[in-house]
């Protein structure tokens, strides 16, 4: 057996432990280990102290050269990065002033994703999910959440999610698959039953058999699916023991008070959301998920964080990366802008992308650096870790270690 490895030494190390998972946070409270070292041994993290302490006979030592900032490596909670296609015409229209049903109805939206996603071959899905998985790890982001969605019937869902486990069998990143069926009504849908009463007597016991997915989300929505319809697909799915997650509140109201009625681990979105809601939220443990790129992407309102924070929630950031309206796909960027307009904290902005986005996939062994985590870090060529957000994502991490091993990038 190799001995452990001490890797540093870090001009600056934010273990980002200790933290709270709820509530609003100040840059105070971030521990930072000036000249920091981090003792790795078969993936895991042994100690986490101060370099020349961490130094002995029993360990093999991994120089870092340079100024360097590490924080634990990042999670990217809510992304479709299983697609098919461009949907950069809707794009185009939105910016000329075309409603979003407008635009639908010229044929864009959702089900123009939904057609080219069909048309695409498994492995040309596991090729993109490879290809924007290998820009995540650039970006310093280690864990990835991806759902299917653009299938919409069981062949095409089952198609997408084993195409999510094959590209995970191939990266470096851990992907987490989500189960979408639930993203829209299918406009080709003719089956005896309803659309959901065949996911889940189908699509559901494939998927565990074939362990393709322990979550179940659905967009609760006017375009897509009421909360009325949505609450028997919830419970079946929470009976056969899916995690439930919901994309809720985006255009409008409603999708919190399921997520919270169903003790989801995350409501995403909440671009909608009201004081009422965002009570409803901050007191349950059900973590509020933002989606800036979104926001972005779609020329709206950012989800209140700062009013979700105060409140007393738990505020997790991502990405969103999707074809339609979050094409950006940059984490930090995001989450830097989304710190800016809701005057978030360099904690609060970091612990959305670390420990707390963790918490909305119930990963506990990630996103903090401290004994018995996984060793998923990154290095930043920076000797202040403010300088991360300052730069808006302009910054990029040159050095990305996933369980202990450092990646080539």
């Amino acid at each position: 057996m190799s001995k452990p490895i001490l890797i540093g030494p870090f001009t600056q190390l934010l273990p980002m432990s200790s933290l709270p998972l709820k509530g609003a946070l100040s840059d105070e409270q971030l521990t930072i280990i000036k000249n920091g070292g981090i003792v790795v041994s078969e993936g895991k993290i042994e100690k986490v102290g101060v370099f020349e302490d961490l130094k002995s006979d029993d360990v093999d030592i991994y120089y870092i050269e340079g100024e360097q900032v590490c924080l634990p490596g990042f999670v990217d909670a809510h992304t479709h990065i299983c697609f098919g296609g461009t949907r950069a015409r809707d794009y185009a229209m939105r910016n000329a002033g075309i409603s979003y049903l407008e635009i639908a109805k010229a044929g864009g939206g959702i089900w123009d994703t939904v057609t080219q996603t069909r048309k695409a071959t498994q492995e040309e899905l596991v090729e993109g999910i490879l290809r924007r998985s290998q820009k995540h790890l650039q970006n310093g982001i280690t864990t990835i959440e991806v759902k299917s969605g653009y299938g919409l019937s069981v062949e095409q869902e089952l198609k997408m999610l084993r195409a999510i486990k094959q590209a995970n069998e191939k990266t470096e990143a851990d992907l987490v698959a989500t189960c979408l069926a639930a993203h829209i009504k299918p406009k080709d849908w003719s089956g005896d039953n309803t659309y959901l009463e065949e996911i889940i007597s189908t699509l559901f016991p494939i998927i565990k058999s074939e362990n393709l997915a322990n979550r179940v989300d659905a967009f609760v929505e006017e375009s897509a699916f009421s909360p009325e319809e949505i609450v028997p697909y919830f419970q079946k799915a929470k009976e056969m023991g899916f995690d439930i997650t919901v994309h809720a509140d985006q255009f409008t109201a409603g999708g919190s008070e399921v997520a919270v009625q169903f003790d989801a681990v995350s409501a995403d979105h909440l671009e909608a959301s009201t004081e009422k809601e965002i009570q409803l939220l901050a007191k349950s443990d059900v973590i509020s998920m933002a989606l800036p790129g979104a926001s972005i992407g779609l020329g709206c309102a950012y989800t209140p964080a700062r009013k979700i924070l105060d409140a007393g929630g738990a505020l997790a950031i991502a990405s969103d990366h999707n074809p339609g309206s979050a094409p950006m796909g940059d984490l930090l960027t995001q989450a830097s802008i989304l710190g800016t307009f809701e005057k978030l904290s360099n904690a609060e902005v970091l612990a959305g992308i670390t420990f707390r986005a963790g918490a909305a996939l119930k990963l506990t062994d990630r996103g903090t650096l401290q004994t018995g985590t996984q060793a998923d870090f990154v290095a930043f060529p920076t000797n202040n870790y403010q300088e991360i957000t300052y730069h808006q994502g302009q910054l990029k991490p040159n050095a990305v270690w996933k369980n202990g091993r450092r990646l080539p990038l």
